[in-house]
């Protein structure tokens, strides 16, 4: 196919290059919405580099034909001295290879640049976690607050129960359905990433908060509650942002340091770790696809073990 054929194949204007590729990515791929909007993102930072569609008229394909590896890694290296972040730098390394392995398929890239781009190693750092007691004064916390008999005072202390008690991801969380419970089993059924469909436990005080929930939850549900398990304040399913702010708030009343919802899931693997599970189990519990995902967590565990045996041994 001629370079001038393969330009035709795709789309002409950047706004039908991203429809095509965001169809790409939610469907071919399966990513979740969060995960399309950061690609997305990535995306646009990326052509407005390259200067790749400036204007609504503009045909894309020689421009985009254009792109090769020395762009990419300038492209990166601008970030890079802007001040992001290793692992934000990695993660558009891989954006930018999605795209680029895509658009190669489409036959709107000659060769695939890419190929050769090799990501920042993202630092091994863990988000803050709190310790075992922390968790439990901001649990104690929550149930206290809920005490008055509040629907959304008892649905904030169930999802904190939840997050902690299953490691779940905040979308994983605002995806549940009532259907998912099996209370008499003291599961849960969580849809994680790429659709993966996990079963995970919880413990007695999750199961408590969850059954004083779903007793006022008819309070708080509007005509689109459907069946989802936590609701809003205007009556239909949560989203991550309200579910944030929940936790951010339920932090300053407890008095522990701030973290939001993917804190209290390091904090729940760290804890379980702690407490004796096996890497493998705790990977399931989590729903990561990479065991060197779960394994992360051990050289928390080791840190906090070298830092009490500093300060209790006589002799270390």
């Amino acid at each position: 196919m001629s370079t001038r054929a393969q330009q035709d194949a795709g789309p002409t204007r950047r706004q039908a290059l991203v429809e095509a590729y965001a169809r790409h990515l939610e469907f071919q791929r399966g990513m979740s919405e969060h995960t399309v909007r950061a690609y997305l993102g990535d995306l646009a930072d990326l052509l407005d580099f390259l200067g790749v569609g400036e204007g609504e008229d503009e045909p894309i394909g020689p421009a985009l034909a254009s792109i090769d590896l020395a762009d990419l890694r300038a492209w990166l290296a601008q970030l890079a001295a802007a001040g992001q972040a290793r692992a934000s730098l990695a993660r558009r390394a891989a954006s930018a290879r999605a795209f680029c392995a895509w658009a190669h398929r489409r036959g709107l890239l000659g060769a695939d640049p890419s190929t050769r781009l090799r990501s920042p190693r993202a630092e091994n750092r863990l988000p803050g976690v709190l310790s075992v007691e922390q968790a439990a004064r901001l649990l104690a916390t929550a149930s206290q607050l809920a005490q008055d008999g509040s629907p959304i005072a008892r649905r904030d202390a169930a999802m904190l129960e939840t997050l902690y008690a299953t490691g779940a991801r905040v979308s994983e969380l605002v995806g549940l359905n009532i259907g998912d419970l099996d209370e008499g089993q003291r599961t849960l059924r969580v849809l994680g990433k790429g659709d993966k469909e996990r079963t995970v436990p919880y413990g007695l005080p999750a199961a408590r908060a969850l059954r004083a929930w779903l007793a006022v939850r008819s309070e708080v549900a509007g005509p689109e509650a459907g069946n989802a398990l936590f609701l809003g304040a205007r009556g239909r399913r949560i989203d991550a942002r309200a579910v944030r702010a929940v936790v951010h708030r339920m932090c300053a009343a407890a008095g522990v340091p701030d973290l939001g919802p993917h804190g209290l899931r390091h904090t729940a693997a760290t804890h379980v770790l702690g407490g004796g599970a096996d890497l493998r189990s705790v990977q399931e519990i989590l729903g990561h696809s990479s065991l060197a995902t779960t394994q992360r967590y051990t050289h928390v565990s080791a840190e906090r073990l070298r830092a009490v045996y500093a300060q209790a041994f006589p002799r270390a």
